[in-house]
């Protein structure tokens, strides 16, 4: 059976991590590690202290506990566990981890959670999993887990989310060690899509993979575009189709698609091959309608969460810019 990571603050969390560190051990799982991150926590029973993981970022936790300002704190405790963490997977001590925390703990857990390989599982129990979840999950492929009540003690309810979440990330351990691609390793090429680039995109894919290439779709949503490029700099990626840049423009309005202003730069920084089409970059993405800016152009499509607005006007800008970040690639570059 696979070994399991635990990681939480047994000074505000220490009853639900134990009763989940027992449900692991009724599945099977031959040996948890109980990381401790609390800030406060002087328990002996974890395998890996918080004083260890105070260490592991550079401070001491009772220095830490006394701190003025409780956000030194949390960021301290994160660099350690993401030491901690990173450590035990090169040391072959985790096939997968689970953390539990509220506010605090899971901007302690998740960083570390973010620097595993794609494929690691990854489990998050956190009152942070309703709402905006992208600092938590970032461009890794981390399950969040929404607790319903907070994780303040035991109770009917929070025992069986507690039990799901044991057997998720047992089954999750269980699966990726018997995993093996259907497939021997081909050139892989990235595209991006949005919903008007589908066709244009699947013909693309289609042609790709019958002349001996794999490709991965991302969906031009923002995490996609940096989920995309971080896999590029990781050196994952042979080329690059990005037919939907669309996420410079949501950068430009201020909408709720970016990928941060460094889009459309990877692949010219690695020295891959790229071909950029300028696909839905006319137009930009909000919240509900209601949230909607309405100096950004015309409404397009409006969904329950978000609305797609029309923005011609930004045209020059986003051509320029697309135009510059293109221009520092490795590789000779076509217009």
């Amino acid at each position: 059976m696979p070994v399991v990571v635990l990681v939480g603050t047994l000074d505000t969390k220490g009853p639900e991590l134990r009763y989940l560190r027992d449900r692991l051990r009724e599945l099977g799982v031959s040996e948890v590690v109980l990381v401790d991150c609390g800030i406060r926590s002087t328990a002996t029973d974890a395998d890996i202290t918080a004083e260890a993981v105070a260490a592991a970022g550079g401070e001491r936790r009772s220095r830490l506990a006394d701190a003025p300002e409780r956000g030194v704190a949390v960021a301290a405790m994160a660099r350690g566990v993401t030491a901690v963490v990173t450590r035990l997977h090169a040391d072959g001590r985790l096939d997968a981890i689970v953390g539990v925390g509220g506010s605090s703990g899971s901007a302690m857990i998740a960083p570390a959670l973010q620097q595993l390989p794609v494929g690691v599982p990854k489990l998050l129990v956190s009152t942070m999993a309703s709402g905006d979840t992208r600092p938590y999950v970032g461009t890794s492929d981390i399950a969040l887990l929404y607790p319903i009540v907070d994780i303040a003690g035991l109770n009917t309810l929070s025992e069986r989310i507690l039990s799901n979440a044991a057997g998720a990330i047992v089954g999750m351990a269980s699966a990726a060690q018997r995993f093996r691609p259907r497939h021997p390793a081909r050139p892989v090429v990235a595209a991006t899509m949005y919903g008007v680039t589908t066709p244009c995109v699947e013909v693309a894919r289609a042609w790709l993979e019958d002349h001996g290439y794999e490709v991965l779709v991302f969906h031009a949503t923002g995490p996609g575009g940096q989920a995309m490029e971080a896999l590029v700099r990781a050196g994952h990626i042979s080329g690059v189709l990005d037919i939907t840049p669309t996420e410079l423009t949501d950068e430009l309005v201020g909408g709720a698609f970016s990928a941060g202003p460094g889009r459309l730069e990877a692949a010219g920084a690695v020295g891959i091959p790229q071909v950029v089409a300028l696909g839905a970059t006319e137009i930009a993405t909000f919240g509900p309608r209601r949230a909607c800016p309405s100096a950004t152009g015309s409404a397009g499509s409006s969904r329950t969460t978000t609305t797609s607005r029309s923005c011609v006007s930004t045209r020059p800008r986003r051509h320029g810019w697309a135009t510059c970040s293109l221009a520092s690639s490795m590789l000779p570059v076509a217009r």
